[in-house]
């Protein structure tokens, strides 16, 4: 066994031990063990870092950027930013769904032929910046969605007086409150990137970076469109999950959708 397979399939055992310690006990009165699941999300998430640096730095002044690799980094980032959030707040429904998507990925990328997409070199540090704080938005954004989701369930389950269901969750104006935030911080860094963009980079609309552009701009209209209504018009609920959905998938699209074709498709 090679060492990314070693740390892929190690990581993707952690992570899998971690989701289990929440699952089985969700619904224990005593709800999850919370060391046993920070213990073992912690160690898939180290491990996870060593494997996404093994993967990017194919030497000390090239960087492996590949949709395999970026997608990677993507989940680890995301781990490791809601269990930091899990350590102050309740997160018992966010991260069984973040720790078991970021482990089944792990495995997935072993079967995935790798390409080789290098970063540019050191000398062109705006666009460095820009891809890096696009990156950033992207997870703090898709943070935002799941947030969402769990906005909608703990609602639902109020509504319906299940209350045995959301013993173990957080209040529901806390997690509407940390949605918003969450929401306004990744909508701010994605506004700070694609403004780098226009301003430094001068093949922004050429006809390779096009549509990533527009369905970036189109991504973020959305996602300051929600930050409006709820600051203004009380949006919140249903209405706020759906359109970070579609915000959150126009965004998807932009920075992996021409990625995936011109790296599997076309190769």
């Amino acid at each position: 066994m090679d060492l990314i397979s070693l740390y892929s399939v190690t990581a993707f055992i952690a992570y899998f031990i971690a989701t289990l310690a929440i699952l089985t006990r969700l619904f224990h009165p005593s709800g999850p063990n919370h060391y046993v699941t920070m213990s073992f999300g912690f160690s898939a998430i180290m491990i996870n870092t060593l494997l996404v640096h093994h993967l990017l730095f194919i030497q000390a002044d090239e960087i492996n950027f590949n949709l395999i690799n970026v997608v990677t980094l993507v989940t680890l980032l995301i781990s490791l930013t809601v269990t930091i959030l899990a350590l102050k707040f309740k997160a018992n429904l966010l991260l069984p769904v973040v720790y078991s998507f970021s482990g089944i990925w792990l495995i997935l990328s072993l079967f995935i032929p790798p390409t080789v997409h290098l970063l540019p070199n050191n000398e062109e540090l705006i666009l460095v910046a820009h891809i890096v704080i696009a990156l950033i938005a992207y997870c703090i954004l898709i943070i935002a969605t799941l947030y969402a989701f769990q906005v909608s369930y703990i609602t639902h389950k109020l509504k319906s007086k299940n209350i045995a269901a959301v013993n173990h969750l957080p209040p529901l104006m806390q997690v509407q409150h940390q949605l918003f935030l969450i929401l306004a911080i990744g909508t701010f860094c994605l506004l700070v990137s694609q403004l780098i963009g226009f301003i430094f980079l001068e093949n922004l609309f050429s006809k390779e970076n096009a549509h990533k552009t527009l369905l970036s701009i189109l991504a973020l209209f959305v996602y300051c469109t929600i930050l409006w209504g709820h600051f203004k018009k009380g949006w919140r609920g249903h209405r706020v999950l759906i359109l970070t959905l579609i915000a959150s998938f126009l965004l998807t699209l932009a920075y992996f959708g021409s990625r995936f074709v011109k790296e599997f498709l076309l190769s």
